[in-house]
């Protein structure tokens, strides 16, 4: 049984109440809204969940005046360059790769992705989605070499765990990652990619270290890492 609606609600003026409604929503225009919406992704490195968007101190607009502007949370987002967290289809992320590309002239990289958290969905949901960021790049319609990917995720996922321990991984380190998450390369993968030469380790180590670097962190002689995560 429905419950009835307190007296309170029961005795508003439909058009008092649409009137007043409507002159809140009329305080921002939709562009305003959607800077702000902007704004709080850059703040917080993220497209922002409502809650995460109404507790952001510096943000001006209420989630539900958003929700009233633009229909729901996810239009809004959209209209703002956002990529839904939730809910993005193939369709979705394949024309996010195929923008990303024409804005760079050139084939989208992991890295590129990385650059634009928050307006990008992550290359792990590329790798989920699709089961590799190569799959994706070629369902864009991009070219690009199984190696060539394999090698971007690599370092990655070097640069993730280099973070994680406050130093560039030892060999020892990766197994043992890899342990813990099935979803990282083997270390014969990792090889592979040097064609498992002499060396290809202390090579990998280098192209991590050159990324981190790229990425804002420092990294010291003995291989320690400080910086933003």
């Amino acid at each position: 049984m429905a419950r009835k609606p307190y007296r309170a609600v029961a005795e508003i003026d439909p058009e008092a109440l649409a009137e007043f409604q409507a002159g809140i929503r009329r305080r921002y225009s939709d562009e305003q809204i959607l800077d702000d919406l902007r704004a709080s992704a850059q703040r917080l490195g993220r497209s922002p969940t409502m809650k995460e968007f109404g507790a952001d101190p510096q943000a001006c607009v209420h989630p539900q005046t958003v929700v009233e502007h633009f229909g729901t949370w996810n239009a809004a987002k959209r209209a703002a360059g956002l990529m839904p967290r939730r809910f993005a289809t193939r369709e979705e992320l394949v024309g996010q790769l195929r923008r990303l590309g024409e804005e760079l002239g050139r084939t989208p990289t992991a890295h590129d992705i990385r650059r634009r958290r928050g307006t990008m969905p992550s290359a792990s949901l590329y790798w989920h989605t699709f089961g590799s960021l190569t799959t994706a790049l070629r369902e864009a319609g991009f070219d690009v070499a199984v190696g060539e990917e394999r090698l971007e995720r690599a370092i990655a996922q070097g640069c993730e765990l280099a973070r994680r321990l406050g130093r560039l991984p030892r060999f020892g380190d990766w197994t043992q990652a890899r342990r813990d998450d099935p979803t990282m390369l083997t270390e014969w993968q990792v090889f592979s990619v040097f064609d498992a030469r002499r060396g290809a380790w202390g090579t990998f180590l280098f192209l991590v270290r050159e990324r981190l670097r790229e990425e804002g962190a420092e990294v010291g002689a003995d291989g320690s890492v400080e910086g933003p995560p």
